[in-house]
């Protein structure tokens, strides 16, 4: 998380003080998009802010929010300095407080972490004239049809009025059904179709927290006259985790439904066992073990009963379950020197077992940084050279072991290093973007089947590509490294490769072509979502709702020519909020923060993509928290717009271009241009990795972002 200080605001006393009378309080939780609640006015004089951003008011991702009070813009007042980072995992919980002094006019606030730009708001502060402690009067009545004893056929409908004289002004106005019943917004008449007796409770509340004493109305709903004699349908399911034998695990959830097609439904009752009938509002969880019945009726608004049916079931404890993460180990093998490094080759064979009692699901490996793959065979490694290799393990609960490594090195024997085109250890031959399946074997001269393919070389034609993959394959078929059906597998992928093909930008591989096979290989984390649409382009935002980040994992980058178009989808007027995400590290090495998307954030650098004229300072092109590109500077296209997007990095030299024109040029030497700054942040120095993984950004539902054609070219 950040690590914003807690800001002492102007005229705060550092002693314990009396809170004073007025009390401002704001609220946030999961959404970055927008405080919780926070105050609209108040009056001059002296105030207690509270800022709580904790689990009680919403916040279950332990995302940091902060509250600052802006002191730079000449159109609000600058008399109360504050800013205060809140987090449900602080010695405060989240919740803050501090005692202020206001001015009349207004107060621009906001929140300083990046990506919060849009929350912010305004509060008015009026000459004091006296508190309102008059709480607001509250009236209703109810309406309908009634008969000669005074109760309503059919329906009820209960208005209620509300007014203030205190002078703050009326707030809101809650409802609640029955005794019991939680209170709710009153927003327009409330109908009651249910026959039987009713008590409808309200209440009012103005700006000042005033509340009125609470009312009630009573009546009573009777159906209208009707010649319908057929009882209500009943049906019920039983759902919920099984085992071999049907039984449920820990939880079995009886959803009950009721349909008429006469009077209509009034009330749906159960009961569990031989225990007394309940109202039906909502399924029924059974969490004891044993064996239930659950008993079900429905009476319609005639009066009709349903026969009494029932559901039987049994639910099991679950199994205790297995914690444990298994117990990994390593060999290295080979001929070594007197240096101890070992000469041609080293032998790398990692194993697993697992005491929780799930069984061992699998092993992965890292060599030299580089993405994790499965492990299946011991891992022989044959370039000269310092390697380090990770290795970890999964257990099938679930539990993955701490990564552990092993650094050998290895020199050159007699027997030269290979001279091989490209350099290639996925596990499969992959031509461009097409997986062919083929496992990527080492051949006879000790170069892997991907490297001899030569799939990331400028082919000036199709058919001279096909040509030399033809060529490849002949001679591996002959020395049996392949098969025929593995001859003919990457043959296919490499005639769907469309390498050298007209309009094809050579020399760029793509890494998402709009297919479902290339949006398989990329990993989303965090919250927020990214849908894959039928014209080939993948749009966030628009199911799930957070901060996160669809990254590709396959593979990292040191130089690159990054390519891409984006389009800006956001509804209604507004501009949507995004990024790429470059030169970030691999997102689950990081224990240490509690979300992996905040590993592109704060030790890569993401280069933003926002029309918006305003909330955040950092528009399209800028390198967030780096970098600053106003919009005149990019240009703004219409919404709807496909835009040409490169991001080109040599060294520390990044260069940005929009629609082929130079936006942005930055060299990573400077320090941070956060205000104020983020002390946790490692790149502090100005320098951050060499190279690292492609990722991109969904800020929330509202931030809806169009992506398609992205293709990378290592410089």
């Amino acid at each position: 998380m950040f690590g914003l200080p807690p800001t002492v605001a102007a005229g705060q006393d550092r002693q314990p003080a009396a809170a004073a009378a007025q009390v401002l309080t704001w609220t946030a939780g999961d959404d970055i998009t927008k405080y919780t609640s926070a105050p609209a006015t108040a009056v001059a004089g002296p105030a207690t802010i509270v800022f709580e951003n904790s689990v009680a008011t919403g916040n279950t991702t332990g995302m940091p929010h902060t509250l600052t009070f802006v002191t730079s813009d000449p159109e609000f007042n600058d008399d109360v300095s504050l800013n205060i980072l809140a987090n449900p995992s602080d010695d405060q919980g989240g919740r803050h407080t501090a005692e202020v002094t206001l001015t009349p006019g207004r107060y621009f606030y906001h929140c300083t972490i990046p990506g919060h730009g849009q929350m912010q708001g305004i509060l008015v502060v009026s000459e004091g004239g006296g508190q309102d402690t008059t709480p607001p009067a509250a009236s209703a009545h109810v309406s309908g049809t009634q008969n000669t004893q005074g109760q309503y056929v059919g329906s009820a409908s209960v208005t209620i009025h509300a007014t203030d004289e205190g002078g703050s002004g009326l707030d809101r106005v809650e409802y609640a059904i029955g005794d019991t019943g939680a209170w709710q917004p009153y927003t327009t008449a409330v109908v009651v179709d249910r026959v039987g007796g009713h008590k409808v409770r309200y209440r009012a509340f103005d700006k000042a927290g005033n509340v009125s004493a609470e009312k009630s109305v009573e009546f009573t709903v009777v159906a209208p006259p009707s010649d319908d004699t057929t009882a209500p349908e009943t049906s019920a399911t039983v759902s919920g985790e099984r085992d071999a034998d049907g039984a449920y695990i820990d939880m079995a959830t009886v959803t009950v439904s009721a349909s008429d097609t006469g009077s209509g439904v009034n009330t749906i009752e159960y009961a569990v066992g031989s225990g007394a009938w309940q109202p039906y509002t909502a399924p029924v969880m059974v969490h004891e073990a044993g064996t239930h019945t659950v008993r079900y009726r429905a009476t319609d608004k005639a009066g009709n009963v349903s026969a009494e049916k029932d559901v039987r079931f049994t639910v099991v404890a679950a199994p205790p379950q297995d914690t444990t993460p298994p117990v990994t180990g390593v060999t290295v093998e080979g001929t070594r020197n007197s240096d101890g490094a070992y000469v041609g080759n080293a032998k790398v064979t990692v194993s697993a077992t697992d005491e929780g009692g799930s069984g061992v699901a699998g092993i992965e490996y890292s060599l030299d940084g580089g993405p994790y793959l499965s492990y299946t065979s011991p891992v022989v490694v044959d370039r000269a050279g310092t390697h380090t290799l990770a290795y970890r393990a999964s257990d099938k609960a679930g539990n993955t072991s701490a990564a552990r490594t092993v650094t050998f090195t290895v020199v050159a024997g007699q027997v030269p290093a290979p001279n091989c085109p490209e350099y290639d250890e996925r596990l499969t031959v992959i031509v461009g973007t097409v997986d062919s399946g083929v496992p990527n074997r080492l051949t006879d001269d000790r170069c892997r089947i991907n490297e001899l393919i030569e799939d990331e070389k400028e082919w000036t034609s199709h058919a001279l590509f096909l040509k030399h993959v033809k060529t490849v394959l002949d001679r591996l078929l002959k020395e049996g490294v392949v098969d025929q059906r593995e001859y003919n597998a990457i043959q296919k992928a490499a005639r769907q490769s469309g390498i050298g093909k007209p309009g094809r930008t050579e020399g760029y591989r793509k890494i998402f072509d709009g297919s479902a096979e290339s949006f398989a290989q990329w990993q989303q984390v965090g919250g927020g979502s990214f849908a894959l649409n039928a014209d080939g382009s993948v749009t966030s935002g628009t199911t799930k709702p957070g901060l996160g980040m669809l990254w590709f994992p396959q593979r990292k980058y040191g130089d690159f020519s990054l390519r891409l178009q984006w389009r800006d989808d956001a509804p209604g007027t507004g501009n949507a909020n995004s990024g790429v995400f470059v030169r970030f590290p691999w997102v689950h090495d990081h224990p240490e923060e509690p979300r992996p998307e905040w590993v592109a954030i704060k030790y890569g650098h993401e280069v933003q993509v926002l029309d918006r004229p305003d909330g955040d300072m950092y528009k399209t092109g800028s390198v967030y928290g780096f970098d600053r590109v106003g919009l005149a500077g990019a240009g703004v296209t219409p919404k709807g717009t496909w835009n040409d997007y490169e991001i080109r990095v040599v060294d520390q030299h990044y260069s940005v271009y929009r629609n082929g024109v130079l936006i942005n040029e930055f060299d990573n030497i400077g320090g941070l241009d956060f205000s104020p700054p983020r002390s946790d942040d490692p790149g502090t120095d100005g320098r951050r990795f060499a190279s690292g993984y492609i990722g991109l950004q969904v800020h929330g539902t509202t931030d809806v972002i169009s992506y398609r054609d992205i293709r990378i070219r290592e410089l």
